[in-house]
């Protein structure tokens, strides 16, 4: 039992998937896993552990942005010797070939800051995913017909951006999509000689305003759900 995680000792699996929101932890634990039982619900960030296709997964919610993914994915690490944490959730497209319900496969992470910038004081570290799930992701994706895109995306550390001058700097250069916590991910995996990736659904495009219907998003989130599950197990 940490501060944050009140699972005990060995109710954490090694492979742990980590949706921003605790209720889509839920549903996926619900939806995927076989025999999931609650094993953590310190402030309300739900956590579950059970079976996949013969192998134990853990799914357990990290909230929104890089601040707070950094408290659970460490306590996971450090704490419960989880080896393999993947993010699980949606994003916001760039690219104008980047359509809705499309996944995106991150390879990078570019930020402005993170709670583990001061670390590196002067240094640009480049927070990169693990090689081995991300061609694994890559192949599963493939095998399900599901639209996918591979490369570099954005995490801010702010959901109400102003900076459309940032925004098209980074359309210019190639990023893929925004969210709010895989680059702190991508760090902290490194730190602990762990393996990271982020799977994400678009559920919105900053460039042609749509966004998904919220009734739609549960089905088109099962595809990001299974080829995580793939690729941490191929």
């Amino acid at each position: 039992m940490t501060v944050h995680i009140g699972a005990k000792p060995g109710e954490i699996a090694e492979t742990v998937l980590m949706p921003g929101d605790p209720y889509r932890a839920k549903w996926a634990a619900e939806t995927f896993l076989d025999n999931a039982e609650l094993v953590n619900e310190v402030r309300g960030m739900l956590g579950f552990t059970g079976m996949w296709r013969g192998n134990r997964v853990t799914i357990q919610g990290s909230g929104m942005g890089m601040p707070s993914l950094s408290i659970y994915a460490n306590e996971l690490m450090r704490d419960y010797g989880a080896q393999t944490l993947i993010r699980i959730g949606s994003c916001g497209g760039m690219q104008p070939h980047v359509g809705i319900r499309d996944v995106i496969i991150a390879m990078t992470a570019s930020t402005i800051t993170s709670p583990s910038s001061g670390i590196f004081r002067e240094l640009n570290f480049a927070p990169c995913a693990d090689y081995a799930l991300l061609s694994a992701a890559v192949a599963a994706a493939r095998n399900k017909g599901t639209k996918t895109h591979v490369g570099g995306i954005y995490s801010s550390d702010v959901f109400y951006a102003e900076r459309p001058d940032l925004d098209e700097q980074m359309v210019r250069h190639g990023i893929l999509g925004v969210e709010m916590e895989a680059a702190e991910l991508y760090t902290l995996a490194a730190r602990h000689g762990c393996r990271a990736l982020a799977v994400l659904t678009v559920s919105d495009h900053l460039q042609t305003g749509e966004a998904l219907p919220s009734e739609d998003r549960e089905k088109t989130f099962g595809d990001m759900v299974e080829i995580a599950l793939e690729a941490a197990f191929a």
